[in-house]
């Protein structure tokens, strides 16, 4: 059976001496895993369109359980991405993550959408990475079943004035007067932080990456975030280890201040 698809490169490995087994999040099918013959030679025609975070247009060719990639187009390489240390380590990162969350032929786009504006934002310099990574982590965990509930207190049903506690295990917040004991290790978030979260699960896509938070902010939301992955997982994942070697996190004394972006800007 052949099969079109867009697609990005999020993991390759090297088989014998020229051939690769890639796989791709596709825009329609989710993960899929192909096998690229003759993909590694200098001179053939799918070395540019199958290498690691290449976002190609693929011909697929589908034989019970064995895919193969009969052609690809390139269509964008990231070039600025794979010359930068610290975003090259943050895209190995988002793409393992996506290999661990994303289903095997799920067709929502919304996974390789939020992969590639993460790409293009991280190229030109548009959102911090220290902020894009939060960003990143959280919602496509709520989009693959992972979404915490910050609408009201898990106790009192209340929505929270003023400060309020998230528990990373439960994926629930509370009012600091409703705590009790089955909310284990809560974490107190900032209105800055609690907002940004907030506008990271619940926004529109096309306004996803329109906000911004104070370099302490920033910091707490990224704390914060990557407890609440961990919590969820249940294990560190080899990227994530080595991107905090390539950028340990920082230490801000500023407040928390969020901030919404005009209309127009970049999303």
């Amino acid at each position: 059976m052949q099969l079109s698809t867009d697609a990005v490169v999020i993991r390759e490995k090297k088989l014998a001496e020229h051939d690769r087994l890639l796989t791709l999040l596709t825009r329609d099918k989710g993960v899929i895993t192909a096998y690229a013959r003759g993909a590694g030679k200098l001179r053939g025609s799918l070395l540019a369109s199958t290498e690691f975070l290449c976002y190609s247009h693929f011909q697929l060719f589908q034989n019970r359980d064995r895919t193969s990639v009969d052609r690809a187009e390139s269509e964008a390489v990231f070039f600025g991405v794979r010359q930068d240390l610290e975003k090259l380590s943050l895209a190995t990162y988002f793409c393992q993550l996506c290999c661990e969350l994303v289903p095997e032929l799920d067709c929502d786009e919304g996974y390789l959408r939020l992969l590639l504006n993460s790409l293009f934002q991280l190229e030109r310099d548009k959102m911090p990475s220290r902020l894009l990574k939060p960003l990143f982590e959280l919602r496509c965990l709520s989009m693959s079943g992972y979404m915490p509930d910050l609408v009201a207190c898990c106790h009192c049903g209340n929505p929270p004035e003023g400060g309020v506690l998230f528990s990373p295990q439960l994926g629930v917040i509370c009012c600091p007067g409703c705590r009790t004991q089955d909310i284990p290790d809560p974490i107190p978030l900032s209105p800055g932080v609690f907002q940004a979260m907030r506008h990271i699960i619940y926004s529109d896509f096309d306004r996803l990456f329109r906000f911004r938070l104070s370099d302490q902010g920033t910091a707490e939301l990224g704390r914060v975030c990557e407890s609440y992955l961990l919590a969820q997982v249940e294990r560190m994942l080899p990227a994530l280890h080595f991107y905090q070697t390539v950028c340990p996190p920082q230490k801000e004394q500023t407040p928390a201040k969020f901030e919404k972006e005009a209309p127009h800007g970049t999303g």
